[in-house]
């Protein structure tokens, strides 16, 4: 520290009689109000700063811009409550960074924004005054590079999550790139049938907690089988059960699960050959008001689930003739194909009753609704960086968000408001809790009557009485 900085900043201390500090940044010099606090609910220690101005040889140069007095409280104490699973898991990998990192999640999760608007938005939030983070742009840009170098920190948090689940849903999706240098934008195969340059993100879902458990950005040229080799080959998941996609399906696939001890709920294409269409279906279910019929017996990997959806049979047997009317099919094809109508054979090395297995097929849907919330809802469905290890933090930041996102979600599940509001409702209504602070005092402002009625029906305790001051 500079002499003059040093004698400064000891008078300054002399003067305001408070505990403060510098930060050096391109060689300028910022006063920070710096001290601690006992967190009762956390049960440790965290510092509490305030910004004052900028340090020069003449004095303090008063950050006015930055003085706020009136800060959003309920939607970030909401989501500061919500990442209390994984704030313990982002220290141990990220000490350095990890304040950063969940500042910036929760910014994301709140408003998708570009990293120049980051910071902006966090000082609009209460955390900003209790939560030491640095989200300057060009600080988010070294943080993006230094979690994206860092590949085991991030392997050390994902297998975190992955070891408190035991049925993971398992996809690939793909976002577009418009970067000239980012090796991971290749052309490859998608769903929408562009031949653009791709970046591939494989992504695991626990179906029994229903949260995303890993982000991964792949080349855009790699392939779901391939994919899901390596991660099965990279991950400690025996002893799970992996729900798979049909375009997965294979007997190589089936005989790495079974070398890896590893459970598997594989819906099979309808032109494969272990599947007997005529097999007597003898056991039913009822699923969403649909009956289904079924059947099961072994193969060389395990069973085959056979069921028929007797409402998707009717529908298809009225397409087949409606073609045959057309002249698209002949009546000579119907025999051979009504055969398959309504039937769907799952592959799986469990022996369990067909209607367990078939919901948890069904439940698979989490993973295909994570993707479309991670493109939409989050705003992640292209990339302009250009960056390898700037992507792979920065879909490490689009993954947590994702995941408080998801906590959200399942709060929003567990008090029965499905259907009745969206995630980015409850953080829209919530952002209308303001806390106030006055002659370093803080309280809350009166909260209006439907964000009152909604914090009931979530049963979040926001209580002034738990404000510091």
């Amino acid at each position: 520290m500079e002499d003059w900085v040093r004698k400064r900043v000891e008078a300054e201390r002399r003067r305001r009689k408070e505990p403060l500090e510098v930060k050096t940044l391109n060689n300028n010099h910022y006063l920070y109000y710096s001290t601690t606090r006992w967190d009762k609910k956390e049960k440790k220690v965290r510092k509490v700063s305030r910004y004052i101005g900028r340090l020069t040889p003449d004095g303090v140069v008063q950050g006015t811009s930055k003085v706020r007095s009136i800060h959003e409280y309920g939607n970030a104490k909401l989501l500061m409550d919500l990442s209390g699973s994984i704030t313990g898991p982002l220290e141990r990998s990220f000490y350095r960074r990890w304040k950063d990192i969940l500042a910036c999640s929760i910014v994301k999760t709140i408003e998708p924004l570009p990293l120049k608007l980051i910071k902006s938005r966090w000082e609009m939030l209460h955390l900003s005054e209790e939560f030491d983070a640095s989200l300057s742009p060009n600080t988010l840009s070294t943080m993006l590079r230094e979690i994206g170098a860092d590949y085991a920190a991030q392997k050390r948090f994902f297998d975190k999550l992955m070891m408190k689940s035991r049925t993971l849903a398992f996809d690939l999706s793909q976002v577009f790139s418009h970067s000239e240098n980012l090796r991971y934008a290749e052309k490859g195969y998608n769903k929408d049938h562009s031949y653009l340059k791709q970046v591939n993100l494989m992504m695991f879902f626990s179906i029994d907690r229903q949260l995303p458990v890993m982000l991964k950005p792949l080349h855009g040229s790699v392939r779901d089988i391939k994919a899901l080799k390596s991660v099965v080959s990279d991950l400690d998941v025996k002893g799970s059960v992996f729900v798979l996609d049909r375009g997965f399906a294979s007997n190589k696939i089936q005989k790495l699960f079974e070398e890896r001890e590893i459970s598997f709920i594989l819906p099979l294409k309808r032109n494969f050959k272990s599947i007997n269409y005529d097999a007597r279906l003898g056991d039913c279910f009822v699923y969403l008001k649909r009956g289904i019929r079924w059947t099961k017996y072994k193969t060389g990997h395990g069973f085959i689930y056979l069921f028929e959806d007797v409402k998707m049979k009717a529908e298809e047997e009225t397409t087949f003739i409606q073609l045959i009317k057309e002249r698209k099919r002949r009546k000579s094809q119907y025999t051979t194909a009504s055969r398959k109508f309504g039937k769907i054979a799952i592959a799986s090395n469990l022996d369990k009753p067909g209607e367990k297995i078939y919901n948890m097929l069904k439940d698979r849907e989490y993973i295909e609704a994570a993707f479309d919330a991670l493109k939409n809802d989050l705003e992640n469905d292209k990339t302009y960086l250009g960056d390898d290890d700037a992507l792979r933090g920065y879909f490490f930041i689009s993954f947590l968000s994702l995941y408080l996102h998801y906590c959200t979600l399942r709060l929003i599940r567990r008090k029965g408001l499905t259907g009745k509001m969206s995630a980015k409702e409850v953080l829209l209504e919530l952002s209308k809790v303001y806390q106030i602070t006055i002659n370093g005092k803080k309280s809350l402002c009166a909260i209006p009557a439907k964000v009152e009625e909604l914090i009931k029906l979530l049963g979040i305790d926001i209580n002034p009485k738990n404000l510091g001051s």
